[in-house]
């Protein structure tokens, strides 16, 4: 789209599509009248595009059309080359225009719809991914499902113009055969909504199940598992807390390994920060280029557990630059965070990204060049069609043993050449920016800058959660406090899903364990009451959408971790830590009931439920809880909580009591008759149901810590 289309497209999408005359019979692509960028991006196509509504199944009903339905996202390569091949071609225009009701989807405002029919093409294909393209019935059920379609057949690969010919001349011929297969299609998956119940009830076999499943798909050379490499970083945090509980050694090293080997690799943007979706080669050096807000989120929250763990300060930096991308990058002025950036610029993937060795020459000069290169991997003949993705072999430590040359001297030497690069290569012409706001990717973020501001004392990251969490507060709820999903350009729509509100409870959460404002765990407790209120059922599970909102076949309840860790999973743990923090147990038996009746499903393959298991870790305790009642009204007790925040206490949660604070005593009952000591502050540690002596000293307090926290020795 070029800058004529996108200024007549932003203009055009200002006006209200519901207060145009009809369009008498005349089809045109309604696209230009959203505020989606990836409906935007298609809203010139010659397709006469509906936005998934109303209007479009009554179109289909009326005109007797099946529904060709395409759903991807703005930053999505392949998206962008199935809408250049096919979507912008007047053939395959006709083809839709004359015989389908064409409807485009923007999977991250309605990952409802998006759910459902990626459920479908994987029952029919047995794989999935993006573009989503399928073919329905006007009652929304799907006799079709494929990803990418090229626009001409090739080989055993049928193209688009064919398809679309044969299912039109179907449709007339033999339509029952097409409803009969949507009819299937709908029973199988309502039948998959159905759970079942754990064998045995809570216990750590699960975990020991995953950890060899773990295990036995580690890529021992590389580190990560399988190929395509996704940072899967749920999945480490997991494995951090299975040593912890267990010592299993080869735990706690899959997931260092891999979080050392994402840092030094082209997965990694060695030059401007943040983590690439994914790597498409085993060593991690090659990357699929586009960033996206959650996987910045989920990666600080895995390498913060890892600087816990281990004190090493490479964790601690990289947590600092993934958060100093997204501030930089992603952020809106008024505080949330936008979506993500596209892989692609100037018509290429990776461009934004690549360099040879003569231009980084240029900027350097010959010697910082020379070292520069050899240190991240740039040369003549490139490792991404000739230019070179940077990365390292090596840490800054090891590369400099091995040239001989003083760690600090090289260390200065490459961070002024990556400044240097940094800055010539922010007058390239930029990747897309997906500039929407989704409620529950800025939760994840939120509970990202929460935690890494309060374990690395780092301030400004807090108050950078604080100012994201009080623009979805503002700018993502309607008049009931109802959240809702996406914000674009002042305008909010879309009621918010389960996960919405788990990933937001979430940040609210962390922000609690940072700044121990009342205000944010009052909120998260008023979300919770709203989650039992539209998405849970009588059994104790959870629909992945509102009791208030569309239905699409089915409501759906999604376990399964993918990109994202699953909402059910989240709330879980989200009513673990309430339950600890307000003392109420009917949050930890609602958590607990959930666990139990989805144990049965994540028994089959726990490796693939890496959320799931840390809320199983939590409910299966130890648990500790640590009151700090502080004499000081205006300061927190930073001596006491250092300790806290140093260590690797993944269940554990913390209170602080302020003088005349009269709100806290009445949300969390514990922290009744936990005073402070005339000046300064005093702890009170339960651990496992029982309750130490108070301590005043904070060196006492870090021994008891040491002592809960102690990790059993095993081979």
């Amino acid at each position: 789209m070029n800058d004529r289309q996108k200024n007549t497209v932003e203009r055009l999408s200002e006006v209200d599509i519901d207060a145009l005359p009809e369009d008498g019979g005349e089809r045109f692509n309604r696209l230009i009248f959203e505020k989606s960028p990836y409906l935007l991006q298609h809203a010139e196509n010659p397709i006469a595009w509906y936005s998934w509504g109303d209007r479009a199944f009554a179109a289909a009903r009326e005109e007797d059309r099946p529904i060709f339905l395409s759903i991807g996202y703005s930053t999505c390569h392949w998206c962008h080359v199935m809408e250049q091949e096919s979507f912008e071609d007047r053939k395959v225009a006709d083809i839709l225009n004359r015989s389908f009701v064409a409807i485009k989807v923007d999977r991250e405002e309605r990952p409802d719809i998006d759910g459902t029919y990626m459920a479908v093409c994987q029952m029919m294909t047995g794989s999935g991914g993006w573009p989503l393209n399928l073919i329905l019935a006007p009652d929304k059920k799907p006799f079709f499902a494929a990803t990418y379609i090229p626009r001409e057949s090739r080989g055993e690969m049928v193209g688009l113009c064919d398809l679309l010919r044969k299912v039109a001349e179907l449709w007339q011929t033999e339509r029952s055969r097409l409803l009969q297969t949507g009819e299937e299609v709908g029973r199988a998956l309502r039948a998959v909504e159905q759970s079942e119940p754990g064998s045995s009830g809570l216990d750590p076999s699960v975990l020991e199940k995953a950890f060899s499943q773990y295990l036995a798909t580690f890529d021992r050379q590389h580190a990560g598992f399988a190929t395509p490499k996704f940072p899967s970083a749920h999945n480490l945090s997991l494995l951090l807390r299975f040593w912890q509980r267990t010592g299993q050694h080869q735990a706690r090293q899959m997931a260092l390994r891999t979080l050392q080997n994402v840092r030094l690799g082209g997965i990694y943007d060695q030059i401007g920060y943040g983590v690439h979706r994914y790597a498409v080669d085993a060593a991690w050096r090659i990357p699929h280029f586009e960033k996206m807000l959650y996987d910045q989120a989920l990666a600080t929250l895995a390498y913060l557990d890892a600087w816990q763990v281990t004190a090493d300060s490479l964790y601690a930096q990289t947590a600092c630059e993934i958060l100093e991308y997204v501030l930089r990058d992603l952020g809106h002025p008024e505080g949330g965070f936008y979506c993500g950036e596209d892989a692609d610029s100037e018509g290429a993937e990776g461009t934004f990204y690549l360099w040879r060795p003569e231009e980084i020459h240029d900027i350097l000069g010959r010697e910082a060049a020379t070292v520069f290169c050899r240190s991240y991997g740039i040369t003549p003949e490139g490792n991404f069609e000739g230019k070179s993705v940077p990365f390292l072999e090596e840490d800054i430590d090891s590369l400099a043993r091995r040239t001989k040359v003083e760690p600090g001297e090289l260390s200065a030497l490459l961070a002024d050449s990556r400044r240097r690069l940094f800055q010539t290569r922010e007058k390239r012409p930029r990747p897309h920016r997906d500039d929407k706001i989704i409620t529950s990717w800025n939760g994840l973020a939120i509970a990202a800058l929460a935690r890494a501001g309060a374990v690395l004392e780092r301030d400004s990251f807090i108050g950078k959660a604080e100012e994201a969490a009080e623009f979805i507060l503002d700018r993502l709820r309607d008049r009931n406090g109802r959240l809702l999903r996406r914000f674009r350009r002042d305008e909010a729509a879309v009621f918010g899903f389960h996960e919405d509100y788990a990933f937001f409870i979430w940040g609210l959460i962390e922000l609690y364990q940072a700044r121990f404002s009342t205000r944010h765990l009052q909120l998260a407790l008023d979300l919770a009451r709203q989650v039992e209120e539209l998405f849970s059922d009588e059994d104790g599970g959870y629909f992945d959408t509102g009791a208030d909102a569309e239905t699409v076949l089915v409501r759906g309840r999604s376990l399964q971790d993918g990109a994202l860790p699953s909402a059910a999973s989240v709330t879980a743990l989200n009513l673990l830590r309430l339950g600890a923090l307000t003392g109420e147990t009917d949050h930890e038996k609602r958590a607990e009931k959930l666990l139990g009746r989805c144990l049965g499903q994540v028994e089959r393959y726990p490796s693939a439920f890496g959320q799931f298991l840390m809320a199983v870790d939590y409910a299966l305790g130890p648990r500790s809880e640590v009151v700090i009642a502080t004499s000081s009204r205006e300061h927190l007790p930073g001596e006491m909580l250092a300790p806290l925040r140093s260590r690797f206490l993944p269940r554990n949660v913390t209170l602080v009591r302020r003088p005349d604070d009269e709100e806290l005593p009445r949300l969390a009952p514990v922290v009744r008759g936990k005073e402070p000591p005339a000046e300064g502050a005093m702890a009170y540690l339960c651990h496992g149901r029982s309750c130490r002596e108070p301590v005043t000293d904070p060196r006492d307090l870090e021994a008891l810590l040491d002592e809960i926290s102690a990790t059993p020795e095993r081979e």
